[in-house]
């Protein structure tokens, strides 16, 4: 099995158990804070970034794939995800699922794409400095998965 394969089908596994857990939520917890140092992030503010990171995190891979550096030297994760969630706060939950499950779509879509040697192309991930691609897109649902470890905390 090509690694191209395995990295998509991880990708679309996680995608959809996501989807699942999103969908199941109530209004009320939709509302249940997970993060509270700074500027407090509801579970709703999770699924915003997982979207807009997503989309963000895929235009710097292909900017890396074309030939690109990657992430600048200055790039603040921060003021970047602040600025996405303003982005989004007028979409309504149904509206942000959907986008989740279309920006998903895409990022399995161009992985697809992708030669197994393009996996070795090096470039600066804003959090994990020089990388492959390879790391780059397992840090994709690596990165989901951390946050839902602090969603679950917040849902009990």
């Amino acid at each position: 099995m090509s690694e191209i394969f395995e990295l998509t089908e991880k990708l679309k596994t996680e995608g959809e158990k996501f989807v699942g857990i999103f969908s199941a939520l109530t209004d009320d917890q939709w509302q249940a804070e997970v993060y509270t140092e700074g500027t407090t992030w509801t579970i709703r503010n999770v699924l915003s970034h997982f979207v807009t990171s997503e989309r963000g995190l895929v235009k710097l891979f292909e900017q890396i794939h074309q030939g690109g550096s990657g992430a600048a030297n200055d790039f603040s994760i921060d003021r970047y995800n602040e600025s996405q969630q303003a982005k989004t706060k007028d979409l309504s939950v149904t509206e942000l699922l959907e986008k989740y499950k279309s920006t998903r779509a895409e990022t399995v879509a161009w992985v697809l794409g992708l030669k197994e040697t393009d996996l070795e192309i090096i470039g600066r991930h804003p959090f994990l400095e020089i990388t492959t691609l390879r790391e780059m897109i397992k840090m994709l649902y690596l990165h989901n998965q951390i946050h839902y470890r602090d969603l679950k905390k917040a849902l009990k």
